[in-house]
């Protein structure tokens, strides 16, 4: 009895440890994701597909770039319910915590003006974004609105997910450029390396399961991951 008792401790303490590190990586990942956003917008070197359109927005409105990614990720997530989408803790999540942690990463990082800072503070924000997407997506917290509402789309019209997600893309980027949304070197390293880091990162901070079992995040190249804000 005494022993089936301890057993019992053992597998709740086990659990309890499990759920703490998967909400650690949670919000590690997106806070993390908030701050390298912020480096590139620093950086003025370009940014991010979906933050072209924030800062074309913040531009047009008066609003923070923060307080826009809230307000779109917010809209974007309603679109979830005639798709049938169900959002989980870290879709939710997703929406606030990124939009303010960039906003206060934006008020105590100087803005760069020569190359030598601009463009080691873009490097930084592209890698450091490739580490946020690993920890959070890893979590398995449930997708970003954004990545949530490509991923709907595919089911709903039986496209594949990178015909969807590249007209998203390039609608959002169009539409943010043309509001007065930074484009340049960074959209392009960006465009082509978060797929690379963020298959790495999801194999570094992939947890395994509650009973010990590994569980595979991503086998291959992450066509479902939220690689956006």
């Amino acid at each position: 009895m005494h022993q089936a008792t301890t057993t019992t401790r053992g597998h709740v303490l086990s659990t309890q440890g499990h759920l703490i590190r998967r909400l650690t990586q949670l919000y590690a990942g997106l806070a993390l994701y908030g701050a390298s956003s912020a480096f590139l917008v620093k950086s003025g070197l370009g940014l991010e597909p979906w933050n072209v359109l924030h800062q074309g927005l913040a531009e047009r409105t008066g609003l923070s770039i923060g307080t826009v990614l809230i307000i779109v990720g917010a809209a974007v997530l309603l679109l979830w319910i005639p798709l049938r989408q169900r959002p989980g803790l870290g879709t939710v999540s997703n929406v606030f915590v990124i939009g303010v942690v960039m906003d206060g990463t934006l008020a105590v990082v100087p803005q760069a003006h020569t190359l030598a800072v601009q463009v080691p503070l873009m490097l930084a924000g592209v890698a450091l974004n490739g580490v946020a997407t690993g920890l959070y997506i890893a979590a398995r917290f449930g997708p970003g609105p954004r990545d949530g509402l490509m991923t709907g789309l595919h089911r709903r019209t039986g496209r594949s997910i990178r015909l969807i997600r590249t007209a998203v893309e390039v609608t959002v980027v169009v539409t943010g450029f043309a509001l007065g949304g930074t484009i340049g070197v960074g959209t392009l390293l960006y465009a082509v390396s978060i797929g690379p880091l963020a298959q790495l990162f999801l194999r570094v901070f992939a947890v395994p399961s509650a009973s010990g079992v590994s569980t595979v995040v991503a086998t291959g190249q992450p066509r479902r991951a939220i690689l956006r804000p």
